[in-house]
């Protein structure tokens, strides 16, 4: 069994960039058209930089800890019974080799690789790397969450309090309005919202490799992320059907509380 430290956060952070500067910086704005495809619902594509960086980043987690599940993103498409597997999972990691595809196969500059480390059932360490953006993001439970090495702690978000003792839902959906929210993809907006450019997003995706990196990010950065429900994001629990997450716990509530059916 490899050490519990078999690769420092430090290292898997370089890894996250070494593959994006040898397989995805390169095809950049330089995909050929058949290296793009779809793997069946409309808009949900994959492409040569989403497999080859998969496929390099697996096997150096595999080798560093044999004993831990990987859960990539397109080895789940190829290997359905993978997911089961990932929810008993001991330890485990998750791999997005490109968060955002379609703004990379479109030449936006907003896409992200993502990784995560879980250990009995809970996110312990998470990195989020931009590569167009050179921004790197980190976080180790109960270590703090990281941009460039600077520590994020947001502030409370300004809006939400100035709900105290009024009237719900009319003046909640007045608040609720003032509210910045981010939609761009899960590599940018966790980025977003745990460093305060954003105060909340909506997610009707839930896939673990997209959410639980940013999970720990936005928790150890003072955020909260939940299901509709109310239940704290666990990514090893049964896919909920949306969640929430928002700059604070007020904000998570007030979010959660607005949507319809709340499920």
């Amino acid at each position: 069994m490899a050490a519990p430290d078999a690769m420092d956060t430090d290292a898997v952070l370089a890894l996250l960039q070494e593959v994006a500067a040898e397989v995805v910086d390169p095809r950049f704005r330089n995909l050929d058209r058949d290296q793009v495809s779809s793997k069946g619902r409309p808009g949900d594509l994959v492409t040569v930089v989403d497999r080859e960086a998969e496929e390099r980043l697996t096997a150096v987690l595999r080798a560093a800890y044999p004993d831990a599940l990987v859960l990539g993103e397109e080895a789940v498409h190829a290997d359905p019974g993978l997911r089961d597997r990932f929810e008993h999972a001991e330890h485990a990691f998750t791999v997005d080799p490109v968060d955002g595809t379609r703004q990379f196969v479109k030449g936006s500059p907003h896409h992200a690789m993502m990784l995560a480390e879980l250990r009995r059932a809970e996110v312990v360490r998470s990195w989020i790397w931009q590569p167009q953006h050179r921004t790197a993001y980190v976080a180790e439970q109960g270590a703090g969450a990281w941009r460039d090495g600077v520590r994020l702690q947001r502030a409370p978000v300004e809006a939400t309090p100035s709900l105290e003792g009024r009237s719900w839902p009319r003046r909640a959906i007045g608040v609720a309005r003032r509210l910045r929210f981010t939609s761009v993809c899960c590599g940018i907006d966790y980025g977003r919202l745990a460093s305060g450019e954003a105060d909340h997003a909506v997610y009707v995706r839930t896939q673990p490799w997209d959410h639980a990196p940013g999970s720990l990010l936005l928790r150890e950065a003072g955020g909260w992320m939940g299901t509709a429900s109310g239940e704290a994001y666990r990514p090893q629990a049964p896919r909920p059907r949306r969640l929430v997450a928002a700059g604070d716990r007020a904000t998570y509530d007030l979010v959660r509380g607005l949507l319809p059916g709340r499920r």
